[in-house]
């Protein structure tokens, strides 16, 4: 079918401006559905009466968000960003008002899988809109839009979520996304009309779309599982392990038989693609994996308290938010954007192979130092990856490219964190069990071996990603919205 033609639209800095914030607002439910909910996971067990089910919370949201994501990138070029836009916030409402209400941990855990049905979609669909509105050498001047909800999210989130289920009532964790929502529902109706349309009437396929769901489901179960439910060899985890293999094997083929795949092999044949994608997968799964266990760290091997630790978080965030801006606004000016990104990442995976090397020696003002710089390193590797792979597809194919840069960014973090607490709670840690960890028993002596080891394979993934940037083609970025060639 031939596609219709696309009308030129140029929108003034005002009228972006205002469009990003609606989209900003969808972002920012997105980001608090993951960082409220954990600090309010132990008084949610409590009142539920059902602590064994309690990690799943967290998880199935990160399942059926990850899956879904390649989803809403094809389903936005077919239909629209703003349809699409729309649909995921809704849907992250009503989740949101069933796990306020859930009577039940089972209840809850539902609710969280269809809220995550919606959130897989805010982000990248928010990243594909940008791509929209602005050409890729402009897109670093508004960086900071984006960077600021995660900043937002990741300081603010945790504390509001502890500070709501210790003093008021754990559901109003979730209520406060209703009003957000309907916020978020009726700016973006209003504002994303104005945007250029790029959709074409292609079909969706279902096949395709079904087979990557459930390998995605089944590779994450086996991470969130193994070592924990599960022993890493037992029957499910490897039964799942060749399920989800056999599955992905399924949709690669499918990707080559199908006659419009849900993710065009145009895309994934690219070389500024794969090693983009590879990028920005070693180095936000480290990140994720880093967010989640340096508090752990900072608890046992440092001496900090829980509160302390939580503070002391604080560099690691600011400084991914920090670098992103400043790659984002260096893309803008200088043709060789690859340069800067590249010594921030070998000055990471310096600081990281620091931590590795002294994990109990050095003092908390330079480990907070170092992961600032860590942060900074990994933060200036989300916009290089996201627009050089936006640069180099056609304007309607952004939605299915950017998706699936998000989709590989999001399994790579669930590995990180998988693999991380192999490491820590058994392996080069010495076996020591979550019930060691959690009554306080464990020594920093003997943590210390485990994060010597995890900052160590941190240190080994983000050379992997000065590599892969180091070898992804510096290609000119756009100074307009014509197709690449």
């Amino acid at each position: 079918m031939n596609a219709p033609a696309t009308v030129p639209v140029t929108l003034s800095h005002a009228q972006i401006r205002s469009i990003l914030l609606a989209v900003t607002l969808a972002m920012l439910i997105g980001a608090l559905d993951q960082t409220t909910v954990a600090t309010a996971l132990p008084t949610i067990g409590r009142e539920l009466g059902d602590v064994v089910l309690l990690p799943w919370v967290v998880t199935i949201y990160m399942i059926t968000g990850t899956a879904v994501t390649p989803l809403y990138g094809k389903a936005a070029d077919i239909h629209g960003r703003r349809v699409m836009m729309l649909v995921a916030i809704a849907i992250s409402a009503i989740g949101s008002v069933g796990a306020a209400l859930a009577p039940s941990m089972p209840a809850l855990i539902a609710a969280r899988a269809f809220q995550g049905l919606g959130g897989g979609g805010l982000i990248s669909l928010a990243q594909t809109i940008l791509a929209d509105l602005v050409p890729p050498r402009e897109r670093g001047r508004y960086q900071a839009y984006f960077s600021s909800v995660f900043a937002i999210a990741s300081v603010v989130g945790p504390i509001v979520g502890g500070f709501v289920a210790q003093h008021l009532s754990w559901p109003l964790v979730f209520w406060i996304n209703v009003p957000l929502g309907v916020a978020a529902l009726v700016m973006c109706n209003i504002r994303l009309k104005a945007m250029p349309r790029h959709e074409r009437p292609h079909k969706l396929d279902f096949v395709g779309a079904a087979l990557i769901m459930a390998s995605t489901i089944a590779f994450l179960l086996v991470l969130s599982w193994g070592g924990a439910r599960y022993p890493w060899a037992s029957a499910p985890i490897v039964g799942l392990f060749v399920m989800a293999i056999i599955l992905g094997t399924l949709f690669a083929l499918r990707l080559r038989t199908a006659p419009e795949p849900l993710v065009p092999l145009e895309i994934l044949s690219n070389p500024i693609v794969i090693y983009a994608m590879a990028a920005t997968s070693f180095s936000m799964g480290i990140f994720f994996g880093l967010v989640v266990f340096i508090p752990i760290y900072f608890e046992l091997v440092i001496g900090l308290s829980a509160s302390g630790a939580g503070l002391a978080l604080i560099p690691l965030m600011a400084g991914t938010v920090t670098g992103a801006v400043f790659a984002g606004r260096v893309m803008m000016r200088v043709a060789r954007y690859k340069r800067p990104t590249l010594a921030c990442v070998a000055l990471a995976a310096a600081c990281t192979a620091l931590l590795a090397a002294f994990p109990r020696d050095l003092p908390l003002w330079f480990i907070e130092a170092l992961l600032l710089l860590i942060s900074f390193g990994i933060g200036s590797t989300l916009p290089i990856t996201l627009v050089s792979v936006q640069n180099v597809v056609p304007t309607h194919q952004l939605g299915t490219a950017t998706a699936t840069t998000n989709f590989f960014r999001q399994l790579s973090g669930a590995f990180a964190v998988a693999l991380f607490g192999a490491i820590i709670l058994g392996g080069a840690g010495g076996g020591l069990s979550r019930q060691a960890i959690r009554e306080g028993v464990a020594s920093s002596v003997d943590m210390a071996p485990a994060f010597a080891y995890t900052f160590g394979v941190a240190a080994f993934a983000l050379v992997a990603a000065f590599v892969t940037i180091l070898f992804m083609e510096e290609r000119p970025l756009r100074s307009s919205h014509a197709p690449p060639r």
